[in-house]
C-alpha cells in the first residue's frame, strides 16, 4: 500500500476528519509538514497552511517561510504567516526556547483557527516521533499514559502521519518530488530528543531491526489498556466520593479499602494533582489523620473533616497564603523537594544553591506562612547592606513580570526568612552561635534565579 493510501486509511479508521472539514495545515517547511500538504493537496481537501518564522536561525528561518509561501502560492492555497521574538518570550516567561516556541505555536494556530473557521488543526509528527516521545517519558520516569505516546486525535488537533516512519515519509518525498528544507539542528545530539534519535534508536535496532513498529504496537496496546484503567478508576472515584458546594467528598471508611495501595490512591486522586511523593502523605491522613489536618497539592487543598476527606481547588487565597504549623508541613507542598534539621558539627557545611535555604531553626517561630510577595515588602538580603524593599530587590535582579507573580515568600512571626528560590534574609542565617539548622530544598520544577 503506498503512502498516499495509507493516510487515507489512518485518517477514516482513526476518524480524523470529515469531507467537509476545513483543516488548518502547521507547515514548517520541514520534510514532515511539506509531506502532510501534499498529501491533502493530493486528495483535495479545504485547507489553510499556517507558518511560524521564531526567528532563531536567522536567514534560515526565512527560507523556511519563503519555501512554504512559494509552494501555497503555486497551488493556490490559503496560507497565513507570523513572525515571533521566541527568545524574547522564553526571556519573559522564564521558560526554554522550545516551550516557548510550542507554546507561541499553538496560541496562534487556536487563534488562526478560529478566524479561518477551521474545524481541525493537523500537525506532522511521524511514528518516530512518536517512539522518540515513549523513550524519553521512560527515560525521566512516568505512569502508563506517559507511555501511550501521541494520540491521532486530541481536542482540535490531529497527527494523520503518527503511522508513517520517517523512512516511508523520505520515500515518497524523494517519489513525488515535494520540495522541503533541512533543519541543521535536527543533526545535533545536544537535545534528549535528538540523542534518542540519533544514539539510542540506532542501537535498539541492532537488537531488534524493527524495533520501531514493535514499539509502536506496544504504546497502542498500553494505550487501550491505559483507556480500560481509566473508566474502571473513574467508576471507583464515583462510587467513594460525591460533590458538594464545589468540593469532592470521600468517605474515609470507603476510602479505607484502597489507602493499603499507593499506586491506587494516586490514580485516584490524580485528577487533583496528586503526586507519588504526595501520595504517601495521603494514606496517613486517610489512615491516621485529626481532624483539621491537610495537605496542599499544586491545584488542590486535601483536607480531613472527622471521617471524610474534603477535595477543593485551591482559589488564590488559598494559593497565596498556606500556613505551615511545622516545618514538616512544608512537605506537603509540591514546590519543596526536601525539609531536614540538622546538628551544626564540624562536618557542615552551608549550600550555596539559592534552592536551598540553611536557617538558623532557634531564630523562626511557629507557624510558618508560605505566601506571594506583596507591595511594601521588604527584607534584608543576605550579602547586602541594610534593608531592601521586595519590588526594588526584583527591579535589582531584573525579575519579569512572571517571575515576580511567581515568587513565594516563607514568613516567620511577621518576618520574610526567605525569598524562596533566591534570598534568605540576613537575619536568619547561620552564624558561629547556631547549633541547629533548618535545611529547606525546592524541587527542580522551581526556576533558579540567576
Amino acid at each position: 500500500m503506498s503512502l498516499f493510501e495509507e493516510f487515507r486509511t489512518f485518517s477514516r479508521e482513526n476518524k480524523l476528519f470529515a469531507e467537509n472539514d476545513r483543516i488548518l495545515l502547521a507547515v514548517s517547511g520541514g520534510i514532515d509538514s511539506m509531506v502532510m500538504l501534499h498529501l491533502f493537496t493530493r486528495m483535495g481537501s479545504d485547507i489553510v497552511v499556517a507558518h511560524c518564522n521564531f526567528k532563531l536561525r536567522g536567514k534560515e528561518s526565512d527560507l523556511d517561510e519563503e519555501l512554504v509561501k512559494n509552494y501555497a502560492t503555486v497551488n493556490k492555497i490559503p496560507i497565513i504567516s507570523a513572525s515571533f521574538d521566541t527568545s524574547g518570550y522564553a526571556s519573559e516567561k522564564g521558560i526554554s526556547i522550545q516551550m516557548a516556541a510550542r507554546e507561541l505555536r499553538y496560541d496562534w494556530f487556536e487563534k488562526i483557527r478560529a478566524e479561518k473557521e477551521c474545524s481541525l488543526i493537523a500537525v506532522a509528527h511521524n511514528l518516530n516521533d512518536n517512539i522518540e516521545t515513549l523513550l524519553i517519558n521512560l527515560t525521566r520516569g512516568t505512569g502508563l499514559s506517559g507511555l501511550t505516546g501521541m494520540k491521532p486525535l486530541s481536542g482540535a488537533v490531529i497527527r494523520p502521519l503518527l503511522f508513517a516512519t520517517r523512512a516511508a515519509i523520505e520515500e515518497y518525498c524523494i517519489e513525488c518530488g515535494v520540495p522541503y528544507r533541512e533543519d541543521r539542528s535536527n543533526a545535533e545530539t545536544i537535545y534528549a530528543r535528538n540523542k534518542i534519535r540519533h544514539l539510542v534508536i540506532p542501537v535498539l535496532k541492532e537488537i531488534n531491526p524493527s524495533v520501531e513498529e514493535t514499539l509502536n504496537e506496544t504504546a497502542v496496546r498500553l494505550a487501550g489498556l491505559d483507556n480500560i484503567l481509566s473508566s474502571h478508576i473513574h467508576n471507583i472515584r464515583s462510587k467513594l466520593s460525591s460533590e458538594r458546594g464545589g468540593s469532592r467528598i470521600f468517605d474515609c471508611e470507603k476510602l479505607a479499602e484502597y489507602s493499603g495501595s499507593r499506586p491506587m490512591l494516586f490514580e485516584l486522586f490524580h485528577p487533583f494533582g496528586i503526586t507519588e511523593q504526595l501520595a504517601g502523605d495521603l494514606q496517613k491522613l486517610i489512615r491516621t489523620g485529626g481532624t483539621g489536618k491537610q495537605l496542599f497539592t499544586s491545584s488542590h487543598g486535601i483536607l480531613r473533616n472527622r471521617d471524610e476527606i474534603i477535595v477543593s481547588p485551591l482559589g488564590n487565597k488559598h494559593r497565596d497564603h498556606i500556613v505551615i504549623e511545622s516545618p514538616g508541613d512544608l512537605l506537603n507542598l509540591p514546590l519543596i523537594r526536601s525539609v531536614s534539621v540538622h546538628t551544626v558539627d564540624e562536618n557542615f557545611s552551608i549550600a550555596r544553591d539559592p534552592r536551598i535555604a540553611c536557617i538558623d531553626r532557634d531564630l523562626i517561630s511557629l507557624p510558618l506562612i508560605v505566601r506571594r510577595w506583596r507591595e511594601g515588602d521588604w527584607f534584608y538580603p543576605l550579602g547586602m547592606a541594610g534593608r531592601k524593599k521586595l519590588s526594588d530587590f526584583f527591579v535589582d535582579r531584573k525579575y519579569s513580570r512572571l517571575q515576580k507573580e511567581e515568587t513565594m515568600i516563607l514568613e516567620s512571626a511577621g518576618k520574610i526568612v526567605w525569598v524562596m528560590g533566591d534570598r534568605l534574609d540576613d537575619r536568619f542565617k547561620i552564624t558561629e552561635s547556631t547549633t541547629t539548622v533548618l535545611l529547606i530544598e525546592l524541587s527542580d520544577s522551581e526556576n533558579e534565579k540567576s
